[in-house]
């Protein structure tokens, strides 16, 4: 392996842990990413706190689909909730989620040809 080659190497690695163990918890982050609905939530409540009515105004589902939703979104660390009375009050981690998302959307702007070719990620055909 060429100098250059083995730097390169070295770089990339650098970006995940050397345990496979470390590696799952960022690929679930992916997962929960992966979501259409969640990331038209989360885009949403980078914009500031709102309640799930809100939310199931903005995305046009049900309330129950929401709420899991959120409640998955909660659970990866991506969106704080407060409780007020019978309300509860979702808002996303203002700065690093916003730059995650910006990051994958220019991302899928410069590749949109090959993410939105016929290879199907999930397997199906």
């Amino acid at each position: 392996m060429s100098t250059n080659a083995q730097a390169r190497k070295t770089d990339v690695a650098r970006l995940l842990p050397a345990e496979a163990a470390g590696i799952d918890p960022i690929a679930r982050l992916f997962r929960a990413l992966g979501d259409p609905t969640r990331l038209r939530l989360l885009e949403f409540l980078l914009t500031g706190e709102h309640t799930v009515g809100d939310c199931v105004a903005q995305v046009d589902l049900s309330q129950s689909r929401v709420s899991r939703h959120l409640a998955i979104l909660a659970s990866c660390g991506f969106v704080t909730l407060r409780r007020a009375g019978r309300f509860t009050y979702y808002r996303a981690v203002d700065k690093p989620m916003a730059d995650l998302v910006r990051q994958a959307r220019a991302f899928a702007e410069k590749n949109t040809a090959a993410l939105l070719s016929r290879i199907r990620l999930d397997g199906g055909r």
